[in-house]
């Protein structure tokens, strides 16, 4: 589990699911136009789309917006066993 380190909030704000912005970024590990991947304040956070890009980046601020058509975001936990990984939120939920 990573643990908050720094003041920065870790918010997420997604709007009509084409703008996402998030605040609490450390870095930007990668990026394409269908998927991210950031280093935020609470843990590695995926996500993906079709037609992203970044409108925003500002990582002195912990700033990061995205656009396009948002599919999916989620955070990448190590502490979830791998078999509960590839389940999915429903199979997990519903053992």
């Amino acid at each position: 589990m990573v643990e908050q380190t720094s003041q920065t909030r870790h918010e997420i704000v997604l709007v009509d699911r084409k703008n996402l912005e998030i605040s609490g970024v450390v870095s930007v590990e990668s990026f394409d136009n269908e998927e991210f991947l950031l280093q935020t304040d609470c843990g590695f956070l995926g996500v993906r789309g079709q037609d992203l890009h970044i409108k925003n980046l500002d990582l002195e601020q912990g700033l990061v917006s995205i656009e396009g058509h948002l599919v999916e975001f989620n955070y990448l936990d190590a502490a979830i066993p791998r078999a509960d990984k590839n389940k999915g939120l429903l199979g997990r939920l519903f053992r």
